[in-house]
């Protein structure tokens, strides 16, 4: 009988022993799924934060876009405008100040729209001419007669040239839809501009 019960006592503890051992087993198992699991999360976490930075990044470009060209546009507007009423007081040549005219009204409509379109979008304008473009219209006052005509053509030729590429560039990469609208209905207008300038700058002896 005592080796009966001797016999039971072991295979009891052999059983204890390997309840132990699964058991250990079982949370070590649970231990790594939680450790895949945090892992998983953190990557995936990661992930997020990637595409995050980079549709900031993207957001940044596009609003550093929006704002060069409503500066540029502004400025040039705004020069065209400044210059157009000097040539209407001192042009000379008839065309000359014909064209002056058109400038002051499609340009002046131009900037307005413009304006409003940034005020929409809480974007500040320009006040003033920058620099360039101060010292082209401090030019022009200088000059009279038939030498004001031709510089005066001279820099719608100039400026013409640089607002088209403006509003075709604007037309393809500005991301805000209205700028963009803006941009693509007013190169075709400055385009026309150009083609008249360069015909009276042709005619003229």
């Amino acid at each position: 009988m005592k080796k009966i019960a001797y016999i039971l006592a072991i295979s009891a503890a052999a059983s204890g022993l390997q309840a132990c051992g699964s058991g250990s087993a079982t949370a070590n198992n649970m231990s790594d799924s939680t450790a895949m699991s945090t892992d998983s999360m953190h990557m995936h976490t990661d992930s997020m934060s990637m595409d995050s930075m980079v549709m900031d990044s993207m957001t940044m470009q596009s609003s550093a876009m929006d704002t060069t060209f409503v500066n540029t546009a502004a400025i040039a507007g705004m020069a065209e405008v400044q210059m157009s009423e000097l040539a209407q007081q001192h042009a000379s040549h008839a065309k000359v100040k014909e064209f002056a005219n058109m400038m002051v009204t499609d340009h002046s409509r131009a900037n307005a729209e413009l304006k409003q379109i940034a005020g929409s979008k809480n974007l500040m304008l320009p006040e003033k001419l920058d620099k360039a473009h101060m010292d082209k219209l401090t030019m022009l006052k200088s000059k009279k007669g038939a030498e004001f005509d031709k510089a005066y053509v001279m820099a719608m030729v100039e400026g013409h040239e640089k607002t088209v590429a403006l509003m075709e560039q604007g037309s393809m990469s500005l991301k805000d839809a209205d700028l963009k609208k803006f941009a693509t209905k007013t190169t075709p207008v400055v385009k026309s501009h150009l083609e008249a300038i360069k015909k009276i700058k042709s005619e003229m002896k």
